[in-house]
C-alpha cells in the first residue's frame, strides 16, 4: 500500500514561505514549528519565486485538458481500435468463464 501524503492549503504555504521569505524565519525554526521537511520548504518558495501564489496551488490529480490522461503519440487507426476492443472483449468473455466455473 502506498503511502498517503498529507495536503496542504495554498494559505498555509503561503504562510510558511512569507515566514521564511519577508520575516526572516531560519529553516530550521520553520522546519521544527510547522513540521515539515527542508526540502518540502525549499519546493514551495521555488514555486512562489518561480509562479507566485498560483505556484503553491495543489496540482497533483488535476489533468491539464478536457480529456483524461496522457495523449496518445500514435492515434489508432478505426481498423486498430475495432481489433482492440475485439481482444478486450474476447478477454473478458474468458474471464467471466473461468469466474463462473470457480463458483461451481
Amino acid at each position: 500500500m502506498g503511502k498517503i501524503r498529507k495536503t496542504y492549503s495554498k494559505e498555509y504555504k503561503l504562510d510558511v514561505v512569507k515566514k521564511y521569505l519577508y520575516e526572516g524565519w531560519t529553516k530550521r525554526e520553520i522546519m521544527d514549528q510547522f513540521r515539515i521537511s527542508s526540502s518540502m520548504l525549499h519546493r514551495w518558495v521555488t514555486h512562489y519565486k518561480n509562479e507566485g501564489i498560483q505556484g503553491l496551488e495543489e496540482k497533483r490529480g488535476r489533468t491539464k485538458s478536457l480529456r483524461k490522461g496522457r495523449p496518445r503519440k500514435n492515434p489508432l487507426t478505426t481498423e486498430q481500435e475495432l481489433e482492440r476492443l475485439r481482444v478486450e472483449n474476447e478477454y473478458l468473455k474468458k474471464l467471466l468463464a473461468l469466474r463462473k466455473g470457480e463458483r461451481k
